[in-house]
């Protein structure tokens, strides 16, 4: 398909931003949803070809009416993780990943709109530590936390609105640990740079990842509308890395000192602890939750992925994870998020 106009949910997070960023480049317009008018122009200024349309995914009925006249709807929103201050938040990954999404490819199809590309995640998928996982590789709902477990359901909503109607043709994209410029949340992997280059990271903690940059996944998700197949899943996971290569590549760019000695698992639970507890007295978001390092643990080395699906049906390639890291730190040099020069 063609993709003249397109609706982008998410817009000012990372993938989002860079969709909508990569969208306009093509000469697509962008109706991009945006919780915050004041965010939206600190992350695009006076970019043009985007038509900002206030809402959120708890009442996508309120912004229902923006969906006129798009050919394709990209849902990249989604409440995360890593914005966790500890506890359960198990009400809003129901209704916004879940009960959201379900309502936003109704109101797409009583649109009139046909494409939908659903950001699903590698949550969705698991594997035994050390194999190569594809699509095919579904994880149980009871192997599963609770955000992974909104991912699954996510995704089964859309998969059961297919068989409903089956003109809708909707496809999914699966991204790893995404990485990238106009990271202003920051999301989990803006914060492990900023604390990293600012030296507040104590030591290297275990675990392993799949590290993408957010614009090749931005790439795979507008293949995905054009040629993906309906009901399909599509990896976009990235290169297998654990934070003992990825935390000193980061110094490499950077051009700093970073820890050397991996935090014994104990202390990484206890440091979680004090995180937590630092997030309820403050209110901010923090890098680790006792959650994310039982995560960690879980997920270790089931990070290898099969892309030969996305790169075959797709065209999907992926940027070497050094220019990445370049473009994140020049990023918030620029954004004086932080301090010095690239050393590159």
């Amino acid at each position: 398909m063609k993709i003249h106009t397109a609706f982008v949910t998410g817009a000012t997070g990372l993938l989002g931003n860079n969709l909508v960023r990569e969208l306009v480049s093509q000469g697509v317009a962008v109706k991009a949803l945006v919780r915050s008018q004041e965010k939206a122009a600190r992350q695009f200024g006076n970019l043009s070809g985007i038509e900002l349309v206030i809402g959120d995914m708890a009442n996508v009925n309120a912004f229902s009416a923006a969906l006129q006249g798009c050919d394709v709807i990209f849902h990249t929103a989604a409440f995360f993780r890593d914005n966790y201050k500890g506890g359960s938040h198990w009400e809003m990954l129901k209704l916004i990943n879940i009960d959201g999404t379900l309502a936003l490819i109704e109101h797409a199809y009583m649109a009139g709109i046909r494409h939908f590309v659903q950001t699903s995640s590698i949550a969705v998928l698991n594997g035994e530590p050390g194999s190569l996982i594809d699509e095919t590789k579904l994880r149980d709902l009871a192997n599963a936390d609770d955000y992974y477990r909104s991912k699954i359901l996510a995704d089964h909503a859309v998969l059961s609105f297919l068989e409903k109607y089956p003109e809708m043709h909707a496809s999914f994209v699966l991204p790893g640990w995404m990485w990238g410029p106009g990271d202003i949340g920051p999301t989990s992997a803006g914060q492990v740079v900023l604390d990293t280059v600012l030296g507040k990271l104590p030591a290297l903690v275990p675990g392993s990842f799949s590290v993408v940059d957010a614009r090749d996944v931005a790439l795979a998700q507008i293949a995905a509308a054009e040629r993906g197949r309906s009901g399909e899943r599509y990896l976009a996971a990235g290169r297998h890395m654990t934070m003992r290569e990825l935390i000193p590549m980061i110094g490499r760019v950077a051009g700093v000192a970073t820890p050397k000695r991996m935090l014994p698992l104990p202390m990484l639970f206890a440091f979680a602890g004090l995180q937590e507890i630092y997030s309820r007295l403050t209110g901010k978001p923090i890098l680790l939750s006792i959650a994310t390092v039982r995560l960690m643990v879980n997920e270790a080395d089931r990070t290898h992925f099969n892309h030969t699906k996305s790169e075959h049906e797709l065209g999907l390639k992926f940027r070497p994870i050094d220019d990445t890291l370049q473009e994140v730190i020049s990023w918030y040099r620029d954004h004086d998020w932080l301090p010095g020069k690239n050393v590159g």
